[in-house]
């Protein structure tokens, strides 16, 4: 039963990008959908639980928030240029390298010669498996010069986005530890600081782009996106309670195999035989990387 509810955060993130691109919209529709469905999550979950919170705990989970906003938001921009099976793995393979990375720098992790050799193996397994699945392979198909040109412009400014994204992900996982805010008393402040930096690029869309995201349906279909991660999150915290850290996380990254197969299966994403040999090699490092990389925390 243990294992079954650590499974359910792979479900709920894993079905999360192609709910979303199903639903449709542009990113920021997404994004403020995703939010305000995490909110109503998170509140329901603070009617139960009441925990309390310092106002230096609050603060840091709050930028936390904050911080997940911005990741989240140059995922739904990638989504569009690269799509959801190119991008997730890409985009985990960063997150896991980019939170050890800064666990080491900042919170003194992997302490010791055989945790950092173990360590630094993972992140070259992990690079390794991200270099695989953005691989393309024409496989005897004719595209012009200027498709071959603009696919290519697509992959280089999705690559770039994500890298800015992954800042903001490390920035979701590593303000909690500031003040060692408990899973449960993080996730209200967290989802304040998802809703209010939604906002902000909600009327910056709007001053830009004279379009009100706000008034657009589709920005509350996307609720529904903001139930899966909700649905993910609350059922992660009570894994890691149940399961430890390293089996909770491990188990948690697996979205990235729904969401990758997903793509190809329920969006339609082309890709050829070889692309697809790329992928599952590529999947499988990331994985077993992610799963060094949490029995090292553990």
């Amino acid at each position: 039963m243990n294992i079954l509810i650590a499974l359910l955060p792979a479900l709920g993130w894993g079905i999360l990008p192609i709910a979303t691109s199903l639903i449709g919209g542009k990113p920021v529709n997404q994004l403020l959908g995703t939010t305000y469905g995490a909110f109503i999550i998170a509140l329901g979950l603070y009617a139960f639980t009441r925990p309390e919170l310092s106002m230096s705990s609050f603060f840091w989970c709050f930028l936390s928030g904050m911080s997940w906003t911005l990741g989240q938001f140059t995922q739904y921009i990638a989504f569009e240029k690269m799509g959801v099976s190119r991008t997730m793995p890409i985009s985990t393979g960063m997150q896991l390298v980019g939170t050890s990375l800064t666990g080491i720098i900042f919170f003194g992790e992997w302490a010791g010669l055989l945790p950092k050799l173990s360590g630094f193996a993972a992140i070259i397994l992990i690079v390794g498996g991200i270099i695989l699945t953005t691989k393309r392979s024409e496989n005897g198909q004719q595209i012009s010069a200027t498709e071959k040109a603009e696919i290519n412009k697509n992959m280089t400014s999705g690559l770039l986005i994500l890298f800015i994204g992954t800042l903001g992900y490390i920035g979701y996982s590593a303000f909690p530890k500031v003040s060692n805010a408990d899973g449960f008393k993080a996730f209200l402040p967290q989802t304040i600081g998802m809703l209010v930096m939604g906002t902000i690029f909600g009327i910056s869309m709007l001053i830009k782009n004279k379009t009100n995201p706000f008034k657009q349906i589709t920005s509350y279909k996307n609720i529904i996106t903001g139930f899966l991660f909700g649905f993910g999150a609350l059922f992660y915290l009570i894994s890691t309670r149940l399961n430890g850290v390293a089996t909770g996380f491990t188990l948690s990254q697996l979205c990235v195999v729904i969401s990758t197969v997903g793509g190809i299966v329920v969006l339609h994403e082309h890709k050829t035989k070889r692309e697809m040999i790329y992928i599952a090699v590529g999947l499988s490092l990331v994985i077993i990387g992610g799963i060094m990389i949490s029995f090292i925390h553990a």
